[in-house]
């Protein structure tokens, strides 16, 4: 499991992150959360669910999070980006872990969303920024 703080400290352990850290310093990431992440929080720490096939395991990341009492938030994707015409009608907010990181990378660094979406979530996805539609 991979937890980040803010200022990007990363660190790999067997221990849960349950047993690391105080409940109400959590958020655990997952795309099907209602909450929108607006901003990074210091004092947070983020968790990054894991790569889960959508199609099989959907919302599983979300259940986990509530299961444990956990906030959730998800990356405001929808907020930010538009969905593309593409040939296979495909458009997906579940992105691998690396994407995620660059993405909170990115924003931690400019302080812009859009920026950040857009180094992390690859036009396969079927969402761009509003801006790249002709």
């Amino acid at each position: 499991l991979l937890f980040l703080s803010c200022i990007f400290q990363m660190d790999t352990t067997q221990e849960s992150y349950l047993d690391l850290f105080p409940l109400d310093a959590i958020v655990y990431l997952t795309p099907d959360s209602e909450n929108v992440l607006e901003d990074i929080d210091p004092n947070k720490v983020y968790i990054l669910g894991g790569l889960v096939d959508e199609s099989i395991h959907k919302k599983l990341t979300l259940q986990r999070a509530q299961e444990q009492s956990l906030q959730t938030a998800r990356l405001p994707i929808r907020e930010y980006m538009v969905k593309t015409v593409n040939t296979k009608n495909y458009h997906s907010e579940t992105l691998a872990i690396n994407q995620v990181f660059d993405v909170l990378s990115t924003y931690y660094e400019t302080r812009s969303w859009p920026a950040a979406l857009k180094a992390g979530v690859s036009s396969g996805k079927g969402y761009v920024l509003p801006d790249a539609v002709k």
